[in-house]
């Protein structure tokens, strides 16, 4: 039996100023999500863009169980370290992997 890690593949898409986590499982219709938006500072100019909110984690109970909305999270800190963002773990999935992470404190804004 393989890893069912090997078999899921996350993107990422832009949505108007934010974006959205895809997680597809091999061989299965539903798809996890994480979602982020960019803090915004307050100005009419609008959002900070080296800070972004983890706003929404969701899979579907036809593919949980196996790791996904925790890979989603780790997709997002790996693009954190590699893109220098920060982020406000909104969610509080996210903010319960930030917790169990504290080599991640430097990511948290």
């Amino acid at each position: 039996m393989s890893d069912t890690a090997d078999q899921v593949t996350i993107t990422h898409h832009a949505q108007g100023q934010g974006g959205k986590y895809i997680a597809e499982v091999e061989g299965e219709v539903h798809q996890g999500t994480l979602e982020w938006e960019p803090r915004t500072n307050g100005s009419l100019e609008g959002a900070a863009s080296d800070v972004r909110v983890a706003t929404h984690t969701i899979v579907p109970d036809a593919i949980g169980g196996r790791g996904i909305a925790a890979r989603l999270v780790e997709r997002l800190v790996q693009d954190a370290r590699e893109q220098g963002f920060k982020i406000v773990p909104q969610c509080s999935y996210v903010a319960a992997k930030f917790a169990k992470n504290p080599d991640w404190a430097d990511l948290k804004a």
